[in-house]
């Protein structure tokens, strides 16, 4: 019994319990691979030739990386036409790839121009993951939040009634009679804290892209608040955003 716990049975255990947990990092653990699963972080449909360009290699090569991520369950196809487009596969896969960024060590990387370290300045300060806002702008919203009552943060997050009645104060309606959890906290791999996810969390980010309080900067991830929506935040939640 011993020598199964301390190290001689390991090679059964996936066996024992049916999970090939080394299968799924695998996907991972190759540059271009994860390059692609980070890019798709933003919700949108991305074209082979669009992940290719972004990974800095062939198109060929994006294509075989691609099989593999579909073929493992990361990433979903659709074909339009003669198209083909590629998101990830579901909200799990979201949530995998955003706590493996923000445990993952940090690197610093030296911008190949003026534009690049602008579009890093831009997401580390505002972005879409996948339908919720994420970036510092995010964290300063929860903030409020907390700071107004508005919601409940920690180890059991919640929205609270003063909440609840400050969304459909705003005109939001929250989504019910799904799994997905009302509110959830989502680990920030910029910020390295836990960003606004859940229903809630998309709900607010789509209330806020609708009313034109934040834009998407060209066709990134990045966002930016415009000044009617510094205007709304303010008057929504005070001073601090």
């Amino acid at each position: 019994m011993s020598a199964t716990i301390w190290g001689m049975g390991e090679e059964r255990a996936d066996q024992d319990v049916g999970v090939d947990l080394a299968a799924v990092a695998g996907l991972l653990a190759d540059r271009t691979r994860a390059a692609f699963c980070l890019a798709l972080l933003d919700g949108r449909a991305w074209t082979a030739s669009e992940l290719a360009r972004h990974a800095g290699v062939a198109r060929s090569t994006a294509t075989s990386h691609l099989h593999l991520l579909v073929d493992g369950g990361l990433l979903a196809e659709e074909r339009h036409g003669r198209h083909r487009y590629l998101r990830v596969a579901d909200h799990r896969v979201l949530e995998l790839i955003e706590s493996l960024a923000a445990l993952a060590p940090r690197q610093t990387v030296r911008p190949r121009s003026l534009s690049a370290s602008g579009r890093q300045q831009a997401l580390a300060r505002a972005r879409l993951c996948y339908d919720h806002l994420a970036g510092a702008v995010s964290l300063t919203v929860i903030d409020a939040m907390v700071e107004r009552g508005l919601l409940r943060w920690g180890p059991d997050p919640g929205l609270t009634h003063e909440g609840a009645a400050w969304l459909t104060e705003l005109g939001i309606a929250v989504p019910s009679g799904s799994r997905r959890p009302l509110v959830r906290a989502c680990l920030d791999w910029t910020e390295r804290r836990p960003h606004l996810a859940g229903a809630v969390g998309a709900a607010l980010c789509d209330h806020a892209l609708t009313t034109g309080w934040l834009v998407r900067i060209g066709t990134t991830r990045a966002l930016t608040v415009t000044p009617a929506g510094r205007r709304a935040w303010h008057d929504h939640l005070g001073p601090r955003p």
